[in-house]
Parts: C-alpha cells; structure tokens; sequence
C-alpha cells in the first residue's frame, strides 16, 4: 500500500492522493453504443445521431432580483432525453470569483459552505495534480501556464462586471491583464457571428457544463443532467434554445459537471455521472473505484451577494 501511495504521490501530487483515498480513482472501459452501462440518453446519441433536438417549455423563476433559475427540457423528436439546470445572474447585483484547490479535498457542498456562495459551478480545465490547465486568475493571482495557444474563450470578472470574451485575434494575457477573477476555457459553443468552433468526435458524450452571456449582460450557468450531448449537438442546441445568448463557452465536463445553488427558499445540488470517450476508435467509459463520494472540483466558479 505504502508504496502505492508513493507512486501515485509521484504523478498526481497530493490531488493523486485524496482521489485515491477518497473514492478509489477512475478508470476506463470499453463498451459498446447499445451497452447498459451506459444511460439510454447516450444509447440513443449514438445509436441515432440525425436526431431532432428541440428545446421544451420552461419558464424562468426569479428568486431575488437579479438571480433567475429555469431547467429546460431537451426533446428528441418530441421526446425528453436530457434537462438543461440554468441560473441568470445580473453582474450588476451579483459579483463572480473563481477559485483552484488542488488538494481534491472540496466537493460542490464544501465550496458552498466555504465560500457562501449562492451558485457554484465546476470551472475550466485542471492537471493531474488539480492546478489550472489553462490561464487563471484568482483573486488577482495568476495561476496557470504562462506559454499557453488560447484561440476560444475566457470568463472575465473586474471592477463589478462579468463578461466573455473571444480570443480569437486577442493575447490572452491582454485579456486577463487587469481581471480580478477570470479563467480561459474551450471551446467556444456560440461566439459573436453565431457560429461554433467545436471540433471533436461526435460520439464523445457527457454530463456539460457550459457559462455563457445573453444579450442583456445576463451571466447564465448551465449544466445537463444526463449525457445526451456531444460539444457539436450542445453547440446547435443552444444556438436555437429560446435563451437569447449571444455567446457560449464550455466548461469542463463529466462526473465534475456540478452546479449547486442556495439562495433564500431554493435549492439545488448536482454532479454529473456520465463521461464517454474516443480512443484509438474504441468507446470508453469512465468508470469510478470502489469509493462513493462525489469527485473534488478543483476548479470553481462562485456567485457572491454584492
């Protein structure tokens, strides 16, 4: 055991470690489109993949002015095969934050707590060791690789405001220059023109998350509650969803796909299951150990009261 410990000591650092003790690790294994592992969402993204994908009746509810909640329904021919968990947030009443732990030790539950947060919502990319995989700033400190191509987006927060911004043209150091809080993500689901720049295989499925902004400056978090989507299904989906967006940016997906939100009498709190992948043509299943807590997320972004 001890020598174990020091060898995934030796590759994942202290996050290695507390994903290990806590829920066993992950791995990979194969399967096939019509396995009953997999949830009958993805059975049906695969097995059917001219499918079309309309958005339901919702409704937004406001909770305190500023912060509205609504879940969309995902309709395959007329069908529901996933929900969309959203939160609009005004940056003008609300301010935003991201945060890093790269010791796998805080779950959606505990940033809440820790924060007092009203929302959190699983952030961008992160290394082996739970350190940001892309450029990162928080609470002014820049964290992240400093040599780093950025062609897609980044979630920006300074003096009181909240926006995305395309770094298609742009240095991401420009960007980020004078942010309180900010974090460089991919890819970019809507920019400007309408268009997305997805570009990966269709059959990679999972619980997303994705930040994006509608054209009245609205922040809005979603998250899907099965794994129905590809990035290029999600991007359509949004694209043509009744949310007003102007532009869209995923973040990272699968089991640390959380949003949680408490905010006077509402409550939410959620964390994916689902990541399906693509290698060497074969499918493959993330598959947990034998622990059964939530994955840590070493990489948040939080709503604030102001």
């Amino acid at each position: 055991m001890l020598l174990l410990l020091v060898g995934v000591y030796a590759y994942g650092g202290l996050y290695g470690i507390n994903v290990l003790l806590r829920r066993g690790g992950s791995y990979w294994v194969s399967v096939t489109e019509d396995d009953p592992r997999l949830s009958a969402s993805m059975r049906l993204a695969l097995q059917a993949k001219t499918l079309t994908v309309t958005a339901g009746d919702f409704k937004w509810r406001e909770i305190r002015p500023g912060f509205d909640v609504a879940e969309l329904p995902v309709l395959a021919e007329g069908v529901s095969v996933d929900h969309l968990l959203l939160a609009r947030v005004e940056p003008s009443r609300f301010r935003f934050i991201v945060r890093n732990a790269p010791t796998a030790d805080r779950e959606l539950t505990d940033w809440m707590d820790m924060l007092g947060a009203v929302a959190v919502i699983n952030g961008s990319y992160y290394s082996r060791r739970g350190l940001p995989d892309t450029p990162f700033i928080s609470d002014g400190l820049a964290l992240g690789p400093q040599d780093y191509d950025a062609r897609h987006g980044a979630f920006v927060s300074m003096s009181g405001k909240a926006t995305i911004e395309d770094l298609a043209g742009k240095t991401w150091r420009d960007v980020l220059r004078d942010a309180d809080d900010a974090m460089v993500s991919y890819p970019i689901l809507i920019d400007a023109e309408g268009r997305s720049r997805v570009n990966g295989d269709s059959r990679w499925l999972a619980n997303r998350s994705f930040i994006a902004l509608d054209r009245s400056g609205r922040i809005i978090l979603g998250t899907t509650k099965d794994a129905f989507f590809s990035l290029e299904r999600l991007a359509s989906f949004l694209k043509n969803a009744p949310l007003d967006l102007t532009m869209a940016l995923n973040l990272d997906g699968g089991p640390v796909a959380c949003q949680g939100i408490a905010l006077d009498d509402f409550r939410r709190d959620f964390c994916g299951e689902w990541e399906l992948a693509v290698r060497d043509e074969q499918l493959k299943l993330l598959t947990g150990g034998f622990g059964r807590r939530r994955w840590a997320l070493p990489i948040i972004l939080a709503v604030l009261p102001k």
